[in-house]
């Protein structure tokens, strides 16, 4: 198959099964956590989605990733080699989106065994086991960088914007504890320094959101000059 036709195709497809569900492309980009630009290109055929973005449109349409890949005017039994691969391939793609997120947790959980071991090995000596329990502090910025260098790794920017702010408000936490502990010294005014940091943090992400673009209306089809022979039959039946 032509792969030109193919991503025509599937672009009209997509925005046949849009426009019928009631949806704008803003509306469905921020279900998909895409840009309207990207389903943009998508309908016009320029680019296509990944094989689980598919999977995602085919469960917003109730539909089946096979209605967004075949022709209309194709034959059953052609279309059914087509569902069948793709259900391969859709199956593979979720299990890998599986196998990611048990990756994010053991990390986390490995992370905070760290902390947990450490707690305990400095617990045993008595110098030591008052300021042990520090180390699970530490842990909440510790986790939020290991999930976030995984998650940009895969190009999944989704948490960015929450990991980030876990790991300035974890890091203000663990620097105010460190010098109260040992130092006896109560700054909780540091914690007014994360305002302009998540300030900053917000209009950072929000200086890379696409702005909402509404889709013109439709203009209403100019009526035809009538025939001749279409003038006389009026006249004929007046």
């Amino acid at each position: 198959m032509d792969i030109e036709k193919l991503k025509s195709q599937i672009g009209a497809n997509i925005a046949a099964y849009r426009k019928r569900a009631g949806m704008t492309q803003m509306g469905l980009a921020e279900k998909l956590n895409y840009s309207d630009k990207a389903v943009s290109k998508w309908e016009r055929g320029e680019s296509v989605p990944d094989v689980l973005t598919l999977a995602q449109l085919a469960e917003q349409f109730g539909i089946t990733v096979n209605d967004l890949l075949v022709d209309p005017n194709a034959l059953p039994e052609d279309t059914g080699k087509v569902q069948q691969a793709m259900e391969q391939v859709v199956e593979k793609t979720l299990k890998r989106k599986a196998d990611k997120n048990i990756i994010l947790m053991l990390s986390s959980i490995l992370c905070w065994f760290v902390a947990l071991f450490v707690y305990v090995v400095l617990s045993a000596f008595e110098i030591t086991d008052p300021w042990s329990w520090l180390f699970f502090v530490y842990a909440i910025p510790a986790n939020a960088i290991v999930l976030l260098s995984l998650r940009s790794a895969w190009h999944d920017f989704r948490w960015n914007k929450a990991l980030i702010s876990i790991i300035m408000w974890g890091s203000l936490l663990s620097i105010y504890v460190t010098l109260f502990v040992f130092l006896h010294v109560s700054l909780w005014r540091m914690f007014l320094l994360g305002l302009p940091g998540q300030l900053a943090i917000l209009l950072w992400f929000r200086m890379f959101r696409t702005p909402k673009v509404e889709e013109p209306e439709p203009q209403p089809q100019e009526e035809l000059p009538q025939t001749v022979e279409e003038q006389e039959n009026d006249d004929g039946q007046a």
